[in-house]
């Protein structure tokens, strides 16, 4: 009798959970199908400065209060990257904000060179821009 009980509770426990991990996985597949209005790209050349470097760590940071908002790091010697790097005229470091649904780009590299010295600076300018590309 007992054991009979703790199959059933057993059981029905089993059946729970498999139940909320299937919920689970439909809300991560719904929100990995949902694309992106905005994208910050880097691009960079073979050979980085200590000045790309630091844009990269900074926008990083940047990005953790923006966690849907995909980062794309682009070698522009690659030539794979070829056609994207021309799309942007991109020949060297340069930072954008991209929006792949309407092909928007706005140019932060500018902003990013004279502020990367400046971390919190930085942060705010990037953040400013991301708040007005939207």
């Amino acid at each position: 009798m007992k054991r009979n009980i703790l199959t059933s509770v057993f059981a029905t426990l089993m059946l729970l959970l498999v139940s909320y991990n299937g919920n689970a996985q439909t809300k991560k597949a719904t929100v990995a199908n949902t694309k992106a209005t905005i994208e910050i790209i880097q691009f960079h050349s073979e050979h980085r400065c200590m000045t790309c470097n630091k844009i990269e760590v900074l926008t990083r940071e940047t990005l953790k209060s923006y966690p849907s908002i995909p980062f794309s790091l682009v070698n522009v010697d690659d030539k794979k990257n070829e056609k994207l790097a021309a799309q942007f005229e991109a020949a060297g470091t340069a930072l954008f904000l991209y929006n792949p649904k309407t092909k928007k780009k706005q140019d932060l590299s500018d902003m990013a060179f004279m502020n990367a010295g400046d971390k919190d600076k930085f942060i705010k300018e990037l953040k400013i821009k991301i708040e007005s590309f939207k």
